[in-house]
């Protein structure tokens, strides 16, 4: 016994095949994850470059003791200030660095790259700020007045008085590389309608009802 088969009607829509969990396009892959924690390992490691350059470029605020207590040398130096800034383009540059070497290296960028270059440029700039303390002067003012001795002036310790500046890799970094991701990477090509357009709908045509049957040919001898 067979069953009847119906036909499928041009009206209805087109069938399409059934995609496997996973299969559809911006999945994030293992591959994908792989990548962000990459780029994330390697900004965090950067951030000991951060430190050694601010340790080289950034003024130095110095101090001089009289034998009882401590002053700065100059109380008008903007040496802070300039050491807050040097701060702040040492981490523009690098956002910058970061940004457009994640592009060459993924033009395709993903979510998880973003996370891994957000996530890597805090951690690189945190970093960079607690090394670049740990090889400056030391803190203990008292020890280092003693061993530079009356009347000689000596190195205050690296600060970062404004802590923002910290923010200032990762907002960079992430904010350049959207921007680069939106302009040059190549879009997906347009979906396909799922509808298409094939004219106005025409009903069948029916004979009249008063048309008049045909008769039947007769047999022939």
């Amino acid at each position: 016994m067979t069953e009847a088969v119906t036909p499928p009607s041009p009206l209805d829509p087109p069938s399409f095949p059934t995609q496997k969990p996973g299969s559809a396009s911006g999945a994030i892959t293992p591959e994908d994850v792989r990548d962000g924690a990459v780029v994330a390992l390697l900004l965090g490691a950067a951030g000991l470059l951060l430190g050694l350059l601010w340790l080289w470029l950034a003024p130095r605020v110095q101090y001089v003791s009289n034998g009882e207590a401590v002053f700065l040398r100059n109380s008008e130096s903007e040496a802070r200030i300039a050491s807050d800034g040097t701060f702040f383009l040492l981490s523009l540059g690098l956002g910058v660095l970061s940004a457009v070497g994640t592009f060459l290296w993924r033009r395709a960028g993903g979510v998880p790259l973003v996370i891994g270059l957000a996530v890597g440029s805090v951690f690189g700039a945190l970093v960079g700020w607690r090394f670049g303390l740990w090889l400056g002067p030391s803190s203990d003012l008292v020890a280092a007045a003693k061993q530079a001795g009356k009347g000689v002036p000596f190195d205050a310790p690296l600060e970062l008085l404004a802590h923002g500046a910290l923010l200032a890799w990762p907002m960079t970094a992430v904010l350049l590389h959207l921007g680069l991701t939106a302009v040059w990477t190549p879009r997906d090509p347009d979906p396909e309608p799922v509808f298409a357009w094939s004219g106005p709908y025409q009903a069948p045509t029916t004979p009249p009802a008063d048309a008049a049957p045909s008769a039947p040919e007769a047999p022939r001898a």
